[in-house]
């Protein structure tokens, strides 16, 4: 492997000959790790071009640390750095200038990442993983999805993957998602009325970004999707979180003043409350005689393995007040970050301005392999896989939580992939977790899904689409145990 000569330059403030000065960048390459054994140095001739020095000034140069060991000669294929050059340090060596910027002067904002509990980066590596939104290898259709990601790198879609859209979309996804995936939840949208995100994260930011400001009032549910009240607070609007109750988000406790309604009718996020149908046209009137505006985060809605789900907040909607978001995170993996918005032609208009100006678009090969992937089937034999799996786990879950004793505060109606849990009053989750951890257990302490400095310490969230049905039992034999002692 060569090394690039564009990573050589000349210290115009250094001391020495050029030569000198030569032998040192080189050898710095080599001390700090840039550089490794074997790699071949770029030739005396082109280094000489690039750096506006003579041609023997970085032979002399070479030839010192050819002396010295640092580099090898091979022949006439140049020089290379040596294998027995010296052992770059273990540590990060120290920059050679000093930080003197006063970061709390200078940092006018600050962000938290959205308060997401700390998962381990390691979390496979767990015998016992009851991990919330994280992808089960043995489910994912690898061979079709990379069938489609070569398709999608074929002559014919090479615009696909090397053109910029500006602010478009790929026109078969937006395609597929209105003509296959919104009908599914009784929703009908023009292209036109349809953004791709890079997830339902990204949708909710910019959709707060659209329609907040701090003039305005924004109604969240307590608890929620933890990252979601740090994406209110960067939009520096009023925020009223309102506990929600069994049936989910309550109509009724919302002030007069709010501008917009943030909700997750089909499975609440983290109760999985699901929101029955009067509650949700109830919602609906309500909204209507604010005249405020309704979010509607349709997460999970595929994993209905149970029944069918209820018709979406948008499907119900006749003023065009509902803004829908949907992804494909959850049922395909967390890493693709493929989410939609769909709302009124106005707000799209806004929203597709405002993402064209921070990331133009999501990648284009990615949404055309998205799109083939859905539209030829794939997805769709994905998601019944995915169903059955989930199905078989619910049931040896729920069966291994009565057999211990433990406490289900929630638990989907349709399906879902987690179940919302409660300990008992006074037990702090988080120092559960840690101790947990050690025997190998991931749980998600669910403090920080409630707003406010008083949160309730007792509750934790068990995902169940990354752990295999074997391990459910004897997992939830040591949550119970952990807790008894």
């Amino acid at each position: 492997m060569a090394i690039s000569v564009d990573t050589f330059f000349l210290n115009p403030d250094a001391q020495g000959t050029l030569q000198a000065q030569i032998q040192q960048v080189v050898a710095e390459g080599i001390l700090s790790g840039r550089f490794h054994r074997g790699e071949k140095l770029p030739s005396s001739r082109k280094l000489a071009g690039h750096l506006g020095v003579s041609r023997i000034t970085v032979t002399l140069a070479y030839t010192e640390l050819l002396a010295n060991d640092y580099l090898t000669s091979r022949g006439r294929s140049g020089y290379f750095v040596s294998d027995n050059a010296p052992v770059p340090p273990v540590y990060a060596p120290s920059h050679s200038t000093q930080d003197r910027v006063d970061w709390e002067h200078a940092l006018c904002r600050r962000f938290t990442g959205g308060d997401t509990p700390q998962k381990p980066a390691d979390w496979h590596s767990y015998r016992y993983p009851f991990i919330y939104g994280q992808a089960d290898p043995t489910l994912f259709d690898h061979a079709n999805w990379r069938l489609c990601a070569l398709r999608a790198l074929g002559q014919k879609d090479f615009t696909s993957l090397t053109g910029d859209y500006f602010d478009r979309d790929d026109p078969l996804l937006v395609e597929f998602i209105a003509r296959h995936t919104l009908p599914r939840r009784g929703i009908a949208a023009r292209p036109e009325q349809i953004l791709i995100t890079m997830g339902a994260q990204n949708a909710l930011w910019l959709t707060a970004q659209v329609l907040l400001d701090p003039t305005r009032k924004a109604a969240v549910e307590d608890p929620c999707y933890h990252a979601l009240r740090d994406i209110l607070r960067q939009s520096r609007c009023a925020m009223v979180p309102l506990r929600v109750d069994a049936d989910g988000l309550p109509p009724d406790e919302l002030p007069d003043d709010t501008d917009v309604i943030f909700t997750t009718p089909s499975h609440q996020s983290p109760t999985t409350a699901t929101m029955p149908l009067a509650r949700r046209r109830a919602l609906l009137d309500r909204a209507r005689d604010l005249d405020a505006l309704i979010v509607e985060d349709d997460y999970e809605f595929e994993l209905a393995f149970l029944a069918a789900p209820s018709p979406a907040l948008k499907s119900l909607d006749r003023d065009g007040r509902v803004i829908y978001v949907g992804s494909f995170s959850k049922s395909l993996c967390p890493g693709l970050r493929l989410g939609y918005i769909v709302g009124s032609e106005p707000f799209i208009e806004q929203a597709r301005a405002l993402r064209a100006s921070v990331l133009r678009h999501p990648p284009g090969h990615l949404q055309r392999t998205a799109a083939y992937f859905l539209s030829l089937g794939h997805f769709d034999a994905q998601i019944r896989r995915m169903s059955k799996a989930l199905h078989d786990r619910r049931q040896v879950i729920e069966q291994a939580v009565s057999d211990h004793g433990l406490t289900i505060a929630g638990r989907g109606v349709y399906g879902g992939s987690s179940l919302w849990m409660r300990a008992r009053s006074g037990t702090d989750m988080t120092a559960v977790a840690q101790e947990l951890a050690r025997n190998g257990v991931v749980i998600e302490p669910g403090a920080p899904f409630f707003a406010g400095s008083e949160q309730p310490r007792n509750y934790y969230r068990l995902g169940y689409s990354s752990i295999p049905a074997s391990r459910i039992p004897p997992g939830i034999e040591l949550i119970a145990r952990c807790l008894a002692a």
